[in-house]
């Protein structure tokens, strides 16, 4: 293993705290892992990480050479990319977005992907949670909606514009709604739980002519915590939800649900890419983020 090879393992095993978990990313035995350290902290004469029986992390010196590690290795790609520019990417890539965007816009156009890209190997993961990515091992995440301060470097992507919806079951029970200061006292909603408080989340619309938002509590009788039984408890005609478009456009298209009150929506969403380390960002990361924001660009509102 050369210097270069030596040092991707290293920074590695900072970054996860785990030869184990670092062997699996980089998908090496650990034998090699530990080897690579061994050799490499020979080579620099000192001693780089601190191994107890629970955690790994970098000596004085080791916190030293991950940051120049970090820089070397992003110059060292960014040549090797000078010279292969027209070399297919290659590798596993693992990314985290949302089961609905996952289900709804990626998983149909991967083969495009793939068929572009035939050695590029994708992990595809869903989860709504804060997640560490380092630790985790993931490469980029997508996120909608507003988000927590973070270490992560973010590309904005757009807007996801959110409308309301009901069936026309429910709306034939219960009338149809022309301003939101109705749904107090005579609808109801699907209730959703906030995946990191918990908490039920108000029916929100914008202040005409102002974009304030303005919130009204309405009533519900279901409370759900995700997208798919968000949407199903709609179809059902258990009341009002407020959704992205791309999520039940196609069941608006059936007319198994209605769009309501369109001139009093809630704010659009942000949609994002997050992953670390800028200087480190892969050319299959890039490929996939540059293949996804074209993909969502049908499905936003003023992409920035």
């Amino acid at each position: 293993m050369d210097r270069l090879d030596q040092l991707k393992v290293f920074v590695q095993i900072a970054e996860m705290g785990s030869f184990i978990k670092a062997a699996n990313r980089l998908e090496l035995p650990r034998a090699t892992v530990s080897a690579a350290i061994q050799q490499l902290e020979a080579a620099m004469g000192t001693r780089l990480l601190h191994r107890t029986t629970r955690t790994v992390q970098p000596t004085a010196d080791g916190l030293l050479l991950v940051e120049r590690a970090r820089e070397l290795l992003a110059h060292a790609d960014e040549l090797d990319g000078l010279f292969h520019a027209r070399l297919d990417v290659s590798g596993r890539l693992t990314v985290d977005v949302p089961s609905r965007i996952a289900r709804r816009l990626i998983a149909p156009m991967l083969p495009g992907l793939l068929r572009r890209h035939p050695k590029l190997e994708l992990a595809l993961r869903s989860t709504d949670r804060s997640i560490d990515l380092i630790q985790e091992g993931v490469d980029c995440v997508i996120r909608v909606g507003e988000l927590t301060d973070s270490s992560l470097v973010v590309r904005p992507l757009g807007h996801i514009a959110l409308i309301n919806c009901a069936s026309p079951g429910y709306l034939n029970e219960h009338g149809v709604p022309a301003h939101p200061l109705q749904l107090e006292r005579e609808h109801w909603m699907v209730g959703y739980a906030s995946p990191t408080t918990g908490r039920e989340l108000p029916w929100e619309y914008l202040t005409d002519g102002e974009g304030r938002a303005s919130y009204v509590a309405v009533p519900s009788r279901v409370i759900v915590n995700n997208a798919e039984n968000y949407i199903a408890c709609c179809l059902a005609g258990v009341g009002l939800i407020q959704i992205p478009r791309f999520d039940v456009q196609y069941l608006i298209d059936q007319g198994r649900l209605v769009e309501v009150m369109p001139e009093w929506r809630a704010a659009s969403m942000d949609v994002s890419a997050l992953y670390p380390h800028r200087r480190q960002r892969s050319r299959r990361l890039n490929v996939f983020i540059d293949w996804f924001e074209e993909l969502m660009q049908p499905h936003l509102e003023h992409a920035r």
